[in-house]
């Protein structure tokens, strides 16, 4: 891997909420660091509730990781659009983030370590 990229077996234990509704909690996250960028969270997709996930049209491309498909969170009172990012096919460097979700964090989206 790259010295742009680095990622790494998150510590601890991890969630994310979003709506008043506990969206997924994992033992098995990774971090990633992107250059100067804070660390992002990325949860193995077996242990977040895909059900309260909507794949948007949106799509993005990552020199360094490849294409990024997106999914707006559904909850009880609104829809937040594009607040999650997934590399279905990541560049062979980063092929670790495979069948993982990233979540943009806002007041609306908690990601945390419990």
């Amino acid at each position: 891997m790259n010295s742009y990229i680095t990622i790494r077996k998150a510590p601890g234990k991890w969630t994310v909420r979003a709506g008043g509704a506990v969206l997924g909690e994992t033992a098995n996250a990774l971090e990633l660091t992107e250059g100067d960028y804070p660390p992002v969270i990325y949860f193995p997709r077996e242990d977040i509730a895909m059900a309260f996930l909507d794949e948007s049209d949106n799509k993005t491309h990552c020199p360094h990781k490849g294409d990024a498909r997106y999914f707006s969170i559904v909850t009880k009172s609104k829809t937040i659009e594009n607040a999650v990012w997934s590399y279905e096919e990541p560049k062979e460097a980063v092929a670790e983030i495979k069948d993982y979700l990233a979540f943009y964090t806002s007041e609306e989206v908690a990601v945390e370590q419990i």
